[in-house]
């Protein structure tokens, strides 16, 4: 059975997003990273709480919830990279890793402006989204073809790996919700009964 590690771009829709929507004139603002086909648990960093920007840091994302919550229309791309098993297993070990010490992170505010002025720097426990999703995958030993230092990804790169397959394009709560529905009727072909 092969493995897999899922990719999600989409624009969340927040007053933030659209500033960064202006000045990248890129469709998505947003990137997170998840083992599960269904996007039940996703991780990027984040707002912490959907009504403000900051403080932000590693969270577990949620489709409806949170500030992928805030908004019936989310626009977004899921993408699939095949992985070994060793790679899989050293991402969830990672992941692991920022569940257990989340209080060490922070959002990288400054990063984010260095990146649009294209200055490659590293901070210590700081990381937007799409630095985050780069760190992740470098740490697992999952090599993207990008051609620049993780510290200067934007979520824009992460739809242009060439060995990453596209497996959805849309709304993420239409999305979310027939993940699930051919969940329920997979268990149910399998006679297993859910509420």
């Amino acid at each position: 059975m092969s493995s897999y590690i899922y990719i999600l771009v989409c624009q969340t829709g927040t007053k933030v997003a659209k500033i960064l929507k202006m000045f990248t004139r890129k469709p998505y603002n947003h990137v997170s990273v998840s083992a599960d086909p269904c996007l039940d648990e996703m991780y990027s960093f984040c707002r912490n709480n959907p009504s403000r920007p900051l403080p932000a840091t590693f969270n577990r994302e949620v489709v409806g919830k949170g500030t992928l919550g805030k908004f019936n229309n989310i626009p977004c791309e899921v993408y699939r990279l095949p992985v070994t098993k060793k790679q899989k297993q050293l991402f969830e070990n990672n992941i692991e890793y920022f569940k257990n010490n989340r209080e060490y992170f922070s959002y990288n505010c400054i990063g984010l402006g260095l990146i649009f002025f294209h200055i490659a720097y590293k901070r210590k426990n700081k990381f937007v989204c799409s630095q985050f999703v780069g760190y992740i995958m470098e740490k697992s030993g999952i090599k993207l073809d990008i051609p620049k230092p993780f510290c200067l990804y934007t979520p824009e790169d992460f739809r242009h790996i060439g060995f990453a397959k596209l497996v959805y394009q849309g709304e993420l709560n239409k999305f979310y919700s027939g993940v699930r529905e051919y969940q329920r009727l997979n268990l149910i072909d399998k006679g297993v009964h859910t509420a």
